[in-house]
């Protein structure tokens, strides 16, 4: 009867995570739309293109290697067998030492949820480098990012490892729930470093300072996508929780979406408020990004705070990437849809706001956080330096003028209502 019971939970498991999964895949489509909102007409089809791609290559890469590095294991090889051996591991450890509520993953359910984390941080860099890098580039970087760099920072926080032999971010108080700064703020700080190597944009800063907006193409797209990602949120967080096939379980994972949706609707609030303050009128853009900024900063600790709290944490989310947008674009950092500001500086509050509860430190929030910055970025750095000496990193002026869909793809996204240079 026990051994029935088990199987049953491990079923259910097992069926949530992969839903899990499912819901943080079709982020990717959120990503798609919000940054094809964002760019101008004439960088569409690139921008789709690229999101695409990544996730392809994030799969591919992950599965040759990135989760081997990250945890250990051979999925690349061992597929169904391994996963075989892992439910019948459990089952026996079930019957060895009594049914105690645990249930243990095969591989193959793990690995799903994994990767589309990966794809997550790669989405990241892929809107802030927008309108001006050549495609090919980027997909070399993603190759690299997925394969070794985001795998390694994972290994020491998620796999358990120590970090180059010398310590364990665990061990040191460091806790990050479902992200927040794995995933959020290490591509932002890919991110980060693609933008110093790239520039910005030909004509958004005057030779003055002055800051000179570059409208989206298509703020339905950039809502819809905000929405996506609202949703899969759910998946990302709920299924950090990695099981629900118990009573406290379950009431962990209703928990972890109440708070969740709680940070999206403060942040949404709080940046609307702010940028209607700030610039007098009610932002769209930055309403956007408030949500997901919101949702950034939950994602570190969504499983301890009441949903007030959640709303609070999410509601300084909101403020700060308002702020943040406003300081990039005063110090020439060209980020076309705020990713660096949503998933970077938010990321680093969602750290520390984890400190407020019983589950990290503030040292080891900070130096966790610290440790995952230097490495991604740093690494980042150099095989974007590497990419530039090689192949080049950026487009030429008559491309980006005339618009990176016909230069790198052949096609334009809206062939009826534009026409090329417009």
């Amino acid at each position: 009867m026990e051994n029935n019971i088990f199987q049953l939970q491990y079923a259910m498991d097992t069926f949530y995570f992969l839903v899990c999964g499912a819901l943080v895949m079709w982020m990717a489509a959120g990503f798609s739309m919000l940054e094809a909102g964002m760019v101008r007409s004439k960088n569409t089809t690139e921008i789709l293109t690229k999101n695409i791609a990544l996730f392809a290559i994030s799969c591919i890469m992950y599965l040759v290697c990135g989760y081997s590095i990250m945890y250990g294991g051979d999925i690349f090889l061992s597929g169904i067998a391994g996963g075989e051996t892992l439910v019948e591991d459990a089952l026996a450890a079930s019957a060895e030492n009594g049914f105690d509520g645990g249930s243990v993953y095969a591989g193959a359910s793990d690995f799903f949820f994994q990767v589309v984390f990966v794809a997550t941080a790669m989405s990241i860099v892929s809107g802030a480098v927008a309108e001006r890098m050549k495609l090919w580039a980027f997909l070399a970087f993603a190759v690299v990012m997925t394969a070794v760099i985001y795998p390694m920072e994972g290994s020491w926080t998620w796999g358990g490892n120590d970090v180059f032999g010398m310590y364990n971010l665990g061990d040191l108080g460091f806790s990050d729930f479902a992200g927040s700064g794995i995933v959020h703020m290490a591509g932002a700080a890919a991110a980060l470093a693609a933008v110093l190597v790239l520039g910005a944009r030909k004509g958004k800063y005057g030779p003055n300072g002055e800051v000179n907006a570059i409208p989206g193409t298509n703020m339905p797209l950039v809502a819809l996508g905000t929405f996506i990602l609202w949703m899969g949120w759910f998946g990302f967080n709920g299924g950090s929780v990695l099981k629900l096939g118990d009573i406290a379980n379950a009431n962990a994972v209703a928990m972890v979406f109440l708070n969740t949706n709680a940070a999206a609707a403060g942040g949404v609030m709080a940046a609307l408020i702010t940028a209607r303050l700030m610039f007098g009128k009610a932002d769209l853009t930055m309403a956007c990004n408030g949500a997901l900024a919101g949702l950034v900063a939950i994602t570190a600790g969504p499983d301890w705070p009441s949903p007030l709290m959640a709303t609070v944490i999410g509601v300084i989310g909101g403020v700060l990437v308002v702020f943040s947008i406003i300081t990039l674009d005063k110090l020439k950092i060209d980020d076309p849809v705020g990713a660096i500001s949503v998933h970077g500086v938010v990321g680093i509050w969602g750290l520390l706001a984890v400190a407020l509860g019983p589950n990290g430190t503030f040292m080891g929030q900070i130096i966790g956080g610290l440790t995952i910055f230097v490495w991604v970025f740093v690494a980042s750095l150099i095989v974007w330096f590497v990419l530039k000496a090689v192949m080049g990193v950026r487009v030429s002026e008559e491309d980006e003028y005339n618009g990176v869909d016909l230069a790198e793809c052949g096609l334009e996204a809206y062939p009826e209502f534009t026409s090329a240079g417009k």
